[in-house]
């Protein structure tokens, strides 16, 4: 059972997914740098640096932008994956000092590091991207399997596609009517010419676009037909969201309820959820546990057996336990928001199917996250290598800070 619970207390909206009464999700919009990607900027290139084939841009978040060659070259595309050429131009082709630029977040600002971003634009709605520049070209979601709806959708896009730009067909639009379909390329078509009116003024700069508010990336992401229900503490946000709702003609309207009882986040367990997701032990239901440890580099996962010791064979316990910690570490990824490098110490199994059987599980629930996350398999040490797209802040960042004693290492000296 899938539900969305939404709060607007304090002046600020904030929203949790959960499934079958375990938190997956929290969306807030308490800081502008938790959610900068897809934000388009006018900007500024501050330097060039031929040294690396990067250039600078300052777009007005106090860190520069970093904007590298393969970022500038016109993007080009197999499936729905971007394809950075093997050789590229010198970055001095493309750009100058002082020259005004648009451009757009793709990775969030990280510590003393700046956004990095791109010139190749692109606007994600609800079963489309949108592709400004990149002609002609019409790619489909590789997680849509069905050959016959791959050729449906390829078809509505072919007849969608607008002249100077291309599609990219979403996972969402599989079993969408060609009514809803049109109407969504439309709606982007009509922000595309929001967004170059302000391009052409000559008085605007800094932030031109931003659909980063938790509404948008609940209805572009989150919100489908599966939700069985969505409950909100204001009456007016929740008609709001019904008419969102109704325009891109989700069921999931007639399922918006009001409930102004109390604290909806502490009835629903989500604020004991996020205090736990910030806690380095994670308890299983066997027994075990896991330990996630979070670095500048990568994250660290390790599985242990803590009490469980199984029914019957050692390789059937151990089995058991890796595969109820894969779901659990799926799960964990996506709440905790990790990106970047990923490493999973699974307990060592004997058998190479039984390897073969964990893949195949962390992989399958990895499938149920809306951002890019690929198991890359085992190490010769034994671990399994993971990555996933930077999307936003982690929890911790959005929900902590580094004690000023110890700057964050957790620990009390004897000095």
């Amino acid at each position: 059972m899938k539900q969305i619970v939404i709060t607007s207390k304090n002046n600020q909206i904030r929203a949790a997914v959960l499934d079958d009464e375990k938190l997956i999700e929290v969306l807030d919009d308490t800081a502008i740098e938790s959610r900068l990607a897809g934000s388009i900027y006018k900007g500024k290139v501050n330097n060039i640096v031929p040294g690396i084939q990067a250039a600078f841009v300052d777009i007005g978040l106090g860190k520069n932008a970093f904007l590298y060659v393969g970022d500038v070259v016109p993007a080009d595309y197999i499936g729905d994956e971007k394809i950075i050429p093997a050789t590229m131009p010198s970055i001095e082709n493309f750009l100058r000092e002082g020259q005004e630029i648009i451009v757009q977040i793709v990775r969030e600002p990280v510590g003393s590091k700046g956004a990095r971003v791109t010139t190749n634009l692109s606007l994600a709605g609800r079963y489309v991207v949108l592709l400004p520049g990149v002609e002609g070209y019409l790619g489909v979601s590789r997680k849509i399997k069905n050959q016959l709806e791959r050729q449906r959708l390829q078809i509505m896009g072919e007849k969608a596609k607008p002249s100077g730009a291309g599609l990219i067909i979403r996972t969402l639009a599989e079993g969408v009517s060609d009514k809803e379909f049109f109407e969504d390329v439309e709606r982007l078509l009509f922000l595309q010419q929001e967004i170059f009116k302000k391009i052409e003024n000559k008085t605007i700069r800094g932030l031109l676009y931003s659909g980063s508010d938790p509404f948008s990336r609940l209805l572009r992401e989150t919100i489908d037909d599966q939700v069985d229900k969505i409950v909100i503490d204001d009456d007016d946000l929740a008609e709001i969201l019904r008419d969102k709702l109704r325009e891109v003609g989700c069921s999931a309207a007639n399922r918006v309820w009001t409930d102004l009882k109390g604290s909806l986040f502490e009835r629903y367990g989500i604020d004991v959820g996020i205090r736990n997701a910030l806690q380095p032990k994670v308890q299983l239901a066997s027994g075990g546990y896991l330990v996630i440890e979070q670095t500048e580099a990568l994250t660290a996962i390790d599985v242990n057996s803590g009490k469980y010791t199984g029914k019957t064979s050692l390789e059937e316990t151990l089995l058991n336990l890796n595969l109820e910690a894969a779901e659990e570490i799926s799960r964990q990824i996506r709440l905790r928001n990790l990106s970047g490098i990923i490493i999973i110490d699974f307990i060592d199994l004997d058998k190479t199917e039984d390897w073969q059987t964990l893949l195949g599980c962390l992989e399958k629930h990895f499938q149920l996250d809306k951002v890019k996350c690929k198991v890359m398999g085992l190490t010769k040490l034994g671990l399994v290598e993971v990555t996933r797209k930077k999307e936003g802040q982690t929890l911790a960042a959005r929900y902590t800070a580094a004690c000023p004693k110890c700057s964050g290492k957790g620990w009390v000296t004897k000095l």
